[in-house]
């Protein structure tokens, strides 16, 4: 498995037999569309648009399965719903017996019925850009002693490149306020079931695409 990042919260994960595209709302924010023919296109929040040549767009909550991979999506309460809304999705995606957790723009209060959905998880994929509209890295480390992944991937944070409808905090902040030290920095993370050994979590930067 290989997961590459393209700026906002979009991450492409790839394995032998097919493609998640998660959050590729790249056009709205000035970037590319990164999702191509025969990929599954993943939302934690509903895109104003979708993917025109996707195989598959999953945008809510629900049980799916895509060629060698499990998706189970799972309501939450986006970062800027009332209290008792849940119109974001946060998801689990199984692939070659990597389990990883997306869970987007969340307001960072968890239930157990939540963390029981979402189970034992490798890797976390969560945003630390705060200002407001999603998660800051005190939300974050909430996020991240709740779920306790082996590894995490911080996403949507500041970047030039990237026209942000709320400005982003820059990555270097974050990584103080999470008092964590990134493990490495790659342009493409390659992952199999057997790096997981280890009870300690790391944090890794992938560089945007």
């Amino acid at each position: 498995m290989e997961l590459q990042f393209y700026g906002a919260n979009c991450v492409r994960i790839t394995t032998k037999k097919g493609t998640v595209v998660v959050d590729d709302n790249l056009a709205d924010l000035g970037l590319k569309s990164v999702t191509k023919a025969g990929d599954t296109a993943v939302f934690t929040l509903p895109p104003a648009k979708t993917p025109k040549d996707a195989k598959l767009v999953i945008a809510q909550p629900g049980e799916y399965e895509v060629s060698d991979t499990s998706i189970q999506g799972v309501a939450a309460r986006s970062h800027m719903d009332e209290a008792g809304q849940k119109s974001a999705t946060m998801y689990k995606i199984i692939a070659e017996d990597v389990r990883i957790a997306v869970v987007g723009h969340i307001y960072p209060d968890l239930n157990e019925e939540q963390l029981e959905a979402l189970g034992t998880i490798d890797v976390l994929i969560i945003p630390v850009g705060g200002s407001g509209y999603t998660l800051d890295p005190v939300g974050a480390l909430k996020v991240i002693k709740e779920i306790e992944p082996k590894l995490i991937i911080p996403t949507h944070y500041a970047d030039k490149a990237v026209k942000y409808e709320v400005p982003q905090q820059d990555l270097e902040v974050a990584l103080k306020e999470l008092s964590m030290e990134p493990r490495e920095t790659v342009a493409k993370l390659k992952l199999k079931a057997a790096d997981f050994i280890s009870d300690v979590a790391q944090l890794v930067i992938l560089e945007r695409q």
